[in-house]
């Protein structure tokens, strides 16, 4: 019986310590001998501290940028004169300036990446040979497709797709007017060896001036076609 009461009284007597306010830190029954300031101690094991969390705002990606497409000659400009050149019926070279297709004239000139690739070779020149009753009933006096290519392949690829005289094919074979106007294509880099050509654009001139320009990334097909002229004009 009397150790019953002492139990009971020693356990009132350490309930009453520990909740005791005087007593300022917890108190650690697992290590007593620990010092308290210690990071190891049993106390801070047990001792409640907040958590923060930092909610960071969510990234943001946008899906609606495109790429600027530029070149040296835009709206409004004066096409630099340049001489280009073409073979005639009798296989005899013939060269024309820019200025000469285009002063006092409304003109058309596209250009394409090279003769006998897949995209100019069956949709590009095709279309614009197809349409080209259409833009000429729209007061058009010249249509033409210029290629970094010479006048002896754009003589064969004349042949080769059984063009008329409904688009003139010429050659700037050193690309001088292509680089004069900031079309350059550099494809030195592809295996099949095209090197620097013409990037595709199709361009609606009046009395030198570019009125529409036409112009696509590299030598994608999307804006430059002769429906997308006949639409323009």
């Amino acid at each position: 019986m009397a150790m019953a009461a002492a139990g009971t009284s020693a356990s009132f007597t350490l309930t009453k310590l520990l909740s005791s306010p005087k007593i300022k830190q917890p108190l650690s029954l697992l290590s007593p001998h620990k010092k308290p300031n210690s990071p190891f101690s049993s106390s801070a094991a047990f001792t409640p501290f907040p958590l923060k969390f930092h909610h960071k705002k969510p990234l943001k990606f946008s899906t609606t940028a495109t790429p600027k497409i530029s070149a040296t000659i835009s709206v409004g400009d004066k096409l630099p004169d340049s001489t280009l050149s073409y073979l005639d019926s009798s296989d005899e070279l013939q060269t024309v300036s820019v200025s000469e297709l285009t002063s006092n004239k409304k003109a058309i000139l596209f250009a394409v990446p090279g003769a006998f690739t897949p995209t100019c070779s069956q949709k590009h020149l095709p279309g614009f040979v197809e349409k080209a009753g259409e833009l000429k009933a729209k007061g058009l006096d010249t249509i033409a497709c210029i290629s970094v290519n010479d006048a002896f392949v754009m003589k064969a690829w004349k042949k080769d797709l059984n063009i008329g005289d409904e688009v003139l094919l010429l050659s700037d074979g050193n690309g001088d007017f292509t680089r004069a106007i900031g079309c350059e294509l550099d494809l030195s880099d592809k295996p099949i060896g095209l090197g620097v050509r013409s990037r595709r654009y199709a361009m609606y001139v009046e009395d030198g001036v570019v009125k529409i320009l036409n112009l696509e990334e590299g030598g994608a097909f999307n804006v430059s076609s002769a429906e997308d002229m006949v639409k323009a004009l």
